[in-house]
């Protein structure tokens, strides 16, 4: 790997929507810690969520859908060299506590540590050159190494489908059961494509007809475009006039909530997957109550999907670097946030690399 240099570029949170590429300290490891070069990172909408709201505390360095490569090993480290090849998640439950005995992992105080740093307050820092994994992360098993023939832009989605998996999960689908999946974007398709894999008939539905497109392209091909039909209305023609077996709303934000509700049929399922605010959804409890239809949630990875979502991603179950449609050097990163934040109907995955040449 080389000698580490001593400082590196990052994309620093300052404040809300105040991202800036600054000159930082490479981050110093311990003993029972790792130092990875950063090769690929996701955008997450977590990540823009957390900028654009202020919600956490400046300085930060945001990123934690992170692939590269060990650039240094602590010293009692075992079972890691330089030169390895990993992704690594950010978070990793104690596997003792409440929470973790009754596998809601999400919420175990240590989960909700965060286990990787860039610098300043440990916020996940993939948006950066190099990170520093974490004791508890590495001990744990949090940084996974990656086989030869498995890409680092495809290994950064390993976290993103560990999400996904838990969510699908977490309906506790039945063979032939159909499914409606609002929104098409990287994780909306992800989705449907692990509802197929479970055996169920998947509806897609999205604004824009270039995402549905794409996500034709993964098996996705009875969609609705939104923009020019009723996504309820399609989804009881095509269910006998129920309304879906299971129902993913995977757009961020609350609006669509009364629509994916309705879209369910009497007994169906609801889950909530993507981001939502505190505070904001009006829900119709007769929904719940006369229809019997269940609002689930699903907030972040499951440990006892790790290996599931490894093998899935690094055999190619599915083609991840397909869905992403930009990439851009670190120089180039406030671009990247903003293109993310504001998704143009044929931007799918935008990731960071910090090795990437800027364009000129």
């Amino acid at each position: 790997m080389g000698t580490i240099p001593s400082t590196m570029k990052a994309a620093v949170y300052r404040g809300v929507n105040d991202v800036r590429v600054e000159t930082v300290c490479v981050p110093e490891i311990g003993a029972g810690e790792l130092l990875i070069k950063v090769h690929t990172c996701g955008i997450c909408g977590t990540d823009l969520k957390k900028i654009a709201t202020g919600s956490h505390s400046a300085p930060r360095i945001f990123g934690h859908e992170t692939s590269g490569t060990v650039a240094l090993v602590g010293a009692n480290v075992k079972g890691y060299a330089v030169g390895d090849r990993v992704s690594v998640f950010h978070h990793i439950p104690c596997g003792e506590c409440y929470y973790c005995r009754h596998k809601v992992f999400a919420q175990c105080p240590v989960y909700k540590k965060v286990g990787c740093s860039a610098g300043f307050e440990p916020s996940g820092g993939g948006f950066s050159e190099y990170v520093r994994v974490s004791d508890w992360i590495v001990e744990r098993g949090g940084a996974v190494k990656l086989p030869d023939d498995c890409s680092f832009e495809q290994a950064s989605f390993i976290e993103p489908v560990n999400t996904c998996m838990k969510g699908i999960e977490t309906l506790r689908l039945e063979r032939g059961e159909t499914v409606l999946v609002m929104g098409q974007g990287p994780i909306g398709i992800i989705l449907g494509v692990l509802a197929l894999r479970s055996g169920a008939k998947v509806i897609t539905s999205d604004l824009y007809v270039q995402r549905l497109t794409i996500s034709a392209g993964f098996g996705l091909s009875r969609s609705v475009n939104a923009s020019q039909a009723d996504t309820v209305e399609k989804t009881r023609e095509w269910t006998e006039g129920r309304g879906a077996d299971a129902v993913v709303l995977a757009v961020a934000g609350t609006k669509l909530i009364p629509a994916a509700m309705e879209a369910a049929r009497p007994g169906g399922r609801i889950m909530l997957f993507a981001q939502t605010a505190r505070g904001e959804a009006v829900i119709d409890p007769a929904a719940v109550c006369v229809d019997e239809k269940s609002l689930l949630g699903s907030y972040s990875a499951s440990i006892e999907l790790q290996q599931e979502a490894v093998d899935f991603v690094c055999r190619r179950e599915m083609n991840l670097e397909r869905l992403i449609s930009h990439r851009y050097s670190l120089d180039s990163a406030v671009e990247a946030l903003e293109l993310a934040a504001h998704p143009r109907p044929e931007s799918m995955k935008v990731v960071i690399q910090p090795g990437l040449e800027p364009e000129t």
